[in-house]
């Protein structure tokens, strides 16, 4: 049995690598035809290419960050010269993971690692066919409802994932309360914030926090709010408190990068030299500090050195679309992927007006981007209303976009539409000087779409 199921997987293995090949003769990118082939080819072939895994696999799941914090995470054990497979491009359903690593594995070969960036309604079915040995929660939002539904929908499903595997070891947000009693009868590692502290002027955002109640159905009060429904909690009625994390840190947040700070609890430190921790994180915002945090924790739990750790992540290549920045005839360009109200409203508070000349957003409404973009008047688009330069909107809700930011109190005369994504993109980089910066903000398709004529343009 063990013969012909091998037999099965290899020849799935190559057909794969194969399809793939033919697809980049046709210059063909951001299809998960070598993994729907793979698994046709061979139903098991995710559970026969786990046990070439020498050390962990590591799933992350969330609405928000995971595939930043599954990059950092699986570039800092690359960093420490460890063999990794990781789905990086961020395909994070079944057919697309099994893509990624059918193109990435070395046929007959083991590895250290696999980071399994997995979306949070596909994690269960994945669990079906590997046995992770950590699951990491990065946050969750509302996100794409007419897919997912409420936040609490969405907790049912990670933990039909987590039943799964009683042994799985579970890293969680700990200043996320929608995560409390996620995996309560698992091993479960805590990281969150203490302090937060901007170096640069910003604002609270105003978009409307997150419904979250405790468990006993009253509300809860929170001695600080970082963002949304994210800081520390506690629920007066029944004394539910944030639970204190097992990585503890504070960060200082400047324009582009942030100082992260860790004070390790007594069981994770080895001596008192290693109990205070510092680490520069070269990217944007809040949420990416978060993101870093994760993936940092899960470093330290893996045993990695805080030195490596700050070589990754000083190394660190932002994935597509995520934070990423690159130049284009001398223009600066930032792109940050949004896709729900929390996380737009969190790039959106990360806009300086000094220093970012132009911004132009891109809104789709296909599939992957979710068909209700309700969701772009809870985001907190009114912080931009003040914004000296001229917006671009485009994709194929340009026209939406266009009147929620009329509605948010912006300019109509400084609002520009070229619902052509192509041209808008190329228009928006030659309106601004050299050494000047445009953020784009695009929708998931939109991105994809970018991505086609912007990946030989760096």
């Amino acid at each position: 049995m063990e013969t012909m199921e091998k037999l099965s997987f290899y020849s799935a293995l190559f057909t794969a690598k194969s399809v793939n090949f033919g697809l980049r003769l046709l210059k063909s990118s951001g299809t998960s035809l070598p993994g729907v082939t793979a698994l046709k080819l061979s139903k098991n072939f995710l559970s026969f290419l786990s046990k070439y895994c020498e050390k962990s696999i590591i799933t992350v799941t969330g609405t928000n960050g995971k595939t930043t914090t599954a990059g950092l995470f699986a570039h800092i054990l690359k960093t420490a010269k460890n063999t990794v497979l990781h789905n990086e491009k961020g395909a994070n359903m079944l057919s697309g993971i099994a893509s990624s690593l059918a193109v990435n594995y070395k046929p007959f070969s083991k590895f250290d690692y696999a980071v399994l960036e997995s979306d949070e309604a596909y994690l269960t079915k994945l669990y079906d066919y590997i046995n992770a040995d950590y699951l990491l929660v990065t946050n969750l939002f509302r996100d794409q409802l007419d897919r997912y539904g409420e936040l609490d929908t969405t907790a049912k499903k990670i933990q039909q994932a987590i039943d799964k595997n009683p042994e799985l070891k579970i890293f969680i947000n700990a200043d996320d309360p929608m995560l409390y009693d996620l995996g309560s009868s698992n091993k479960r590692i805590f990281y969150g914030f203490e302090k937060i502290t901007y170096k640069t002027a910003t604002v609270d955002s105003q978009a409307p926090a997150e419904a979250v109640n405790c468990s006993c159905g009253n509300d809860l009060t929170y001695e600080q709010r970082y963002y949304a429904h994210i800081g520390r909690y506690k629920c007066e009625n029944c004394g539910r408190t944030r639970v204190e994390p097992d990585y503890k840190g504070s960060v200082v947040i400047y324009d582009n990068f942030s100082e992260v700070y860790i004070n390790l609890q007594n069981d994770h430190a080895a001596n008192e030299l290693t109990r205070n921790l510092y680490f520069r994180v070269p990217l944007v915002g809040l949420y990416n500090a978060y993101n870093a945090l994760a993936a940092i924790s899960a470093a330290l739990e893996s045993g990695i050195s805080p030195y490596i750790i700050q070589q990754g992540l000083h190394s660190y290549k932002s994935v597509f679309g995520r934070a990423e920045k690159f130049e284009y005839n001398g223009r600066n360009v930032l792109v940050q992927l949004i896709k729900n109200p929390t996380g737009a409203s969190e790039v959106i508070r990360t806009i300086n007006k000094n220093t970012c000349a132009k911004l132009l957003i891109i809104i789709n409404d296909n599939y992957a981007d979710g068909r209700d973009v309700s969701w772009l008047w809870d985001a907190d688009f009114e912080l931009l209303k003040d914004y000296p330069n001229t917006i671009s909107v485009s994709g194929i809700r340009a026209y939406d976009m266009a009147v929620r930011m009329k509605y948010a109190g912006f300019a109509q005369e400084k609002i520009e539409v070229i619902e052509d994504i192509k041209e808008a993109v190329f228009s928006a980089i030659d309106s601004i000087n050299e050494g000047e910066q445009l953020l784009i903000m695009p929708t998931y398709t939109a991105l994809l779409e970018m991505q086609k004529f912007l990946k030989d343009k760096k």
